[in-house]
């Protein structure tokens, strides 16, 4: 089915959306989660599309935050090193050069640095406006991050099309009045606005009063 969607602005998340990095996220949350005794299935239900603290305050939730923090950001100097395995989402490159022309920004839970690393692992380039973990105070899916993109951009909320592949990410975007397109096949089960396979089935035509997506 094919479906076509206007808008004023993109925002687009980036682990599982621009770029596949489950392999490394995977490896070193495993890894975590067998250092602490925990679950390895209940770690992979939690960490996708949320800041490393919030997941361990989620998974450890008895734990002093300060400790969170601390080991996030181990996390985050680890997971930048590591690159392994980061690739480009089908697709991902020709839709940013087509929404060059567009309002568009990435929202992602990644800091500056891990951000950086991946989107060049991956062989992409990130746009000019970017929310990361040092623009918010809550992870996803509170939707601070998203509502922020739309201010940067000087666009209306309801005029915002996010693409996410994560849960959380899929509620921060509807929870900030978005239509949320879910990237992936697991994206159905989020409760995503629409769905897509990959970044490949998505058209982009702009123009000076808007974005039009064509979803196939």
């Amino acid at each position: 089915m094919t479906h076509s969607i206007r808008a004023r602005a993109i925002l687009l998340d980036m682990d599982g959306t621009l770029v596949d990095s489950t392999a490394v996220v995977e490896r070193l949350w495993l890894r975590w989660s067998e250092a602490h005794g925990l679950d390895p299935r209940r770690v992979l239900e939690v960490i996708h599309g949320r800041q490393g603290h919030q997941s361990m305050a989620i998974l450890l939730p008895d734990r002093d935050h300060a400790i969170n923090l601390a080991e996030n950001a181990e996390m985050l100097a680890t997971e930048t090193a590591d690159v392994e395995g980061v690739v480009e989402i089908p697709g991902a490159a020709a839709l940013l050069v087509a929404l060059q022309d567009a309002p568009h920004a990435i929202v992602t839970s990644a800091d500056v640095a891990l951000m950086t690393a991946r989107m060049h692992a991956a062989g992409l380039t990130a746009p000019a406006m970017t929310v990361t973990a040092e623009s918010v105070s809550a992870s996803k899916p509170d939707p601070e991050g998203f509502l922020l993109g739309a201010r940067m951009l000087g666009i209306e909320p309801a005029d915002c099309v996010v693409f996410e592949d994560s849960e959380a990410g899929v509620q921060a975007g509807l929870a900030a009045g978005m239509r949320v397109i879910g990237v992936g096949a697991h994206a159905h089960a989020h409760g995503a606005t629409f769905v897509v396979d990959d970044l490949t089935h998505v058209q982009v035509r702009t123009a000076q009063d808007g974005i039009e997506l064509t979803l196939r």
